[in-house]
């Protein structure tokens, strides 16, 4: 990770010629109380990352501001003044947490007259489980409590438009291994039907089925089994 130096920047303040002011304890009503805020977001290869979003989360108020990257990975914002921000780069059911952001607050007619300016590097998860996509015992019927993480999963992909996934399908070792290779495909199958079904390009969804191949946890036990029966999205290049 990479991040400019704002230190400078927080000081870099636009001060009347009005000596009184320099004094002054609070604020000038009219004078602007937040500072715009310019962020790059880029992977380890400086390539930029459009349709991130970067949350900004107040530790006085507890209060969140957000920004999506555009196709140059960068976007602005204007944060309140006065405050320090924690920074999280968000990704499907998870964030990956950065620096602190102080913007410290003007008084009497000083002002931020420059922007903050903050280069991240970043590297998005190209693979992970969709948790609590459960199926009816030995189908491939969603069940019910499928449907959150689902529809996380519809708006993932359609804030990243560009982006086409593998869906892979993984059973427990219970059953021939034909027939598990079977239902974990129907699965993902029944997976992308879903996708389908609430607007998601079927031609950006591949399907595979993978059986009993690849266990996480290979204990012979309940909990490894029910860790091991899962659905699995892979980011394609």
């Amino acid at each position: 990770m990479k991040i400019s130096s704002f230190l400078a920047i927080a000081f870099s303040l636009f001060v009347s010629i009005n000596t009184s002011a320099q004094t002054t304890p609070v604020q000038n009503a009219s004078i602007p109380k937040d500072a715009q805020v310019d962020v790059t977001l880029t992977d380890f290869k400086d390539v930029p990352l459009p349709h991130e979003i970067m949350v900004f989360r107040s530790k006085n108020y507890d209060k969140e501001y957000s920004g999506l990257t555009n196709d140059s990975g960068k976007f602005s914002i204007r944060l309140p003044a006065g405050d320090k921000y924690d920074l999280f780069v968000l990704g499907f059911k998870d964030s990956t947490s950065y620096d602190v952001l102080d913007i410290p607050a003007p008084q009497g007619n000083a002002y931020y007259k420059k922007p903050f300016i903050l280069s991240f590097q970043f590297m998005p998860s190209k693979n992970f489980v969709l948790e609590n996509c459960n199926f009816d015992n030995g189908k491939a019927t969603l069940q019910e409590s499928a449907s959150p993480v689902l529809d996380e999963l519809v708006n993932y992909m359609k804030r990243k438009e560009d982006d086409r996934i593998e869906l892979g399908g993984h059973t427990d070792d219970v059953g021939d291994d034909a027939s598990n290779q079977k239902l974990s495909l129907d699965r993902a199958n029944s997976v992308k039907d879903y996708l389908v079904s609430k607007g998601i390009d079927a031609n950006r969804i591949v399907t595979k089925g993978y059986g009993e191949s690849q266990p996480m946890n290979k204990a012979k036990t309940k909990e490894a089994r029910a860790e091991n029966r899962r659905t699995e999205v892979t980011i394609l290049e």
